[in-house]
């Protein structure tokens, strides 16, 4: 059986430090592990105005690509596909001459090639399972996911709670969507703590400031919990951080974007990593801790108790009483942290590049065979 090509279609602009992201990068990195060739679409090989992208998207036929020499040019694809969206209400379709293969988008997009096998990952249902804490439209990703799941050749998620979530709302046939997980790396080179810390003296929240993240909770149990370290919030202010930071100030620390590498290291070196979210559709922070040998307080619910896999401390979420008595453990127990050190790296084996690049080749086997 010849493998068929591959194209991954991710929007670079995103941002390197976004989940999404960091899961295109595995993936990438999966891929080459595993041996498979793979494109990229490149989207942005042309700038365009934005009244040249609506005459563009306003046309209701497929849009042209070319091949080049180590990316599929499709200048302002992903630009595009929103504004056609919110025109015609379907996939912006894409017509590439040559043969077929597997398009695999890494988020939802309203893109497809004509004629090929065409996968989505829907990385979580918050947006409508939880709208009060996320800044996304629900009725419009309501829209699109359905616009996707009946188009697409397959769906993949990221844990089993987002394909229990999609399925839920969905009803999709069964085996339509498929949990591959993810894939973690943590290679980089140890920088310098930011001043006025110290290796296994503080406590470690990071990502993007924001509501469902469940930071203030996480500030009134740290306050009241008598722990003796400091609780550092590592993440960019993001949707309705205003009240959160405010909340932080005297005596949280709060670093704002980190470079990758000064992240990796600030997680390296806490105490603990302490993730508290309301909701999440895998837990990022959480696989990259026991990784890198740092012992997690997480969720006890969801997706972030899939991904901690009985290898971290869990707390419910709403309980602050039950949150403080976890901060006081983890900041005064040396033996329970060595303990959830040494199960954390056994669990972290499961988000390797290696069973992660397995899990993809079987996937995309299984597509080609079904054509």
């Amino acid at each position: 059986m010849n493998p068929l090509p591959i194209v991954i279609g991710d929007q670079k602009q995103r941002g390197p430090g976004t989940g999404v992201a960091v899961y295109s990068a595995a993936l990438t990195a999966a891929l080459d592990d595993a041996g498979r060739r793979w494109m990229a679409i490149n989207a942005d090989a042309v700038q365009v105005s934005r009244s040249r992208r609506w005459l563009r998207a306003a046309r209701p036929g497929s849009r042209k690509a070319d091949w080049g020499d180590n990316a599929i040019e499709v200048p302002d694809l992903f630009r595009e596909a929103q504004v056609h969206f919110d025109m015609w209400r379907r996939p912006l379709e894409i017509a590439l001459s040559g043969p077929t293969g597997i398009a695999h988008w890494t988020y939802p997009v309203p893109i497809r090639i004509a004629g090929w096998r065409n996968v989505y990952t829907i990385h979580d249902t918050i947006p409508l399972d939880h709208p009060s804490l996320s800044p996304v439209a629900s009725r419009r990703a309501r829209r699109l996911l359905e616009t996707l799941i009946s188009s697409a050749s397959r769906i993949v998620t990221v844990s089993r709670a987002s394909q229990d979530d999609i399925e839920r709302l969905f009803a999709p046939p069964s085996g339509f969507v498929v949990n591959l997980g993810e894939a973690v790396d943590v290679s980089h080179t140890p920088m310098p703590l930011p001043a006025g810390l110290l290796p296994r003296d503080y406590l470690l929240c990071c990502g993007t400031v924001e509501p469902r993240k469940n930071i203030s909770r996480l500030i009134e149990a740290w306050r009241s919990s008598g722990a003796d370290l400091p609780l550092v919030l590592a993440g960019p202010a993001g949707w309705r951080s205003g009240p959160i930071l405010a909340a932080a100030k005297g005596d949280v620390i709060h670093l704002d974007y980190l470079a990758r590498e000064t992240l990796l290291s600030l997680v390296a070196s806490a105490r603990a990593l302490v993730m508290p979210s309301l909701t999440e559709g895998f837990g990022l922070p959480v696989a990259e801790a026991m990784m890198l040998g740092t012992p997690v307080v997480t969720s006890a619910e969801g997706a972030l108790a899939e991904t901690a896999g009985g290898a971290a401390l869990t707390v419910s979420p709403q309980n602050t009483t039950a949150l403080a008595a976890a901060l006081r453990r983890v900041a005064k127990d040396d033996l329970l942290c060595k303990r959830l050190a040494a199960a954390g790296g056994v669990r972290s084996t499961a988000f390797s590049i290696g069973a992660f690049g397995q899990r993809l080749a079987a996937f995309y086997d299984n597509l080609t065979i079904e054509g």
